[in-house]
């Protein structure tokens, strides 16, 4: 049985569009410093844990190292006293596009809002380093909340697909 997804675009073109929201207690965001396939990994087996994230399951390992090691590419953690709860990855994209291309939060720290304040750190750290625009998308088989999220920071809807 197939079930249709919809993908949803979404970007911001300017960064007095973002509407932040502040860091709860305990949070800390750090950049990983040396492109760590284990790293990312983690996180995108953690945070599939919940949703159908499946186009990097079969990824060897040098799959994710050739990922990683593309110029611009960063991965930032977020960390909740001390523990890994969550990640983005942010990719460049043609003309000066910023793609948000992974986020997400670990299931233990989802509904505590983390996912606004971290979604506020991608976004700032897209526009300081030089985007023209910033992109995300989502999907039906994301969290119930992800497209509201993305809009309460400022993103604004620019296509849907069916799949």
């Amino acid at each position: 049985m197939s079930h249709t997804v919809t993908i949803t675009y979404l970007e911001m073109t300017s960064p007095e569009q973002l509407r932040p929201k502040s860091a709860p207690a305990g949070c800390e965001v750090v950049m990983v410093a040396e492109p760590s396939p284990e790293v990312n990994q983690f996180f995108y087996n953690g945070v599939d844990d919940n949703y159908s994230w499946t186009d990097r399951l079969p990824w060897p390992r040098e799959q994710w190292l050739s990922y990683l090691n593309q110029p611009g590419v960063e991965t930032w953690m977020l960390k909740v006293n001390g523990e890994r709860a969550g990640y983005f990855e942010l990719a460049p994209q043609a003309d000066g596009e910023i793609d948000v291309m992974l986020f997400g939060l670990l299931p233990a720290f989802t509904g505590q809002g983390f996912g606004g304040y971290l979604l506020t750190v991608a976004i700032e750290r897209a526009w300081a380093n030089g985007a023209k625009t910033v992109t995300v998308n989502t999907c039906t088989l994301d969290h119930s909340t992800a497209l509201g999220h993305y809009l309460a920071r400022g993103f604004r809807v620019v296509g849907k697909k069916e799949k």
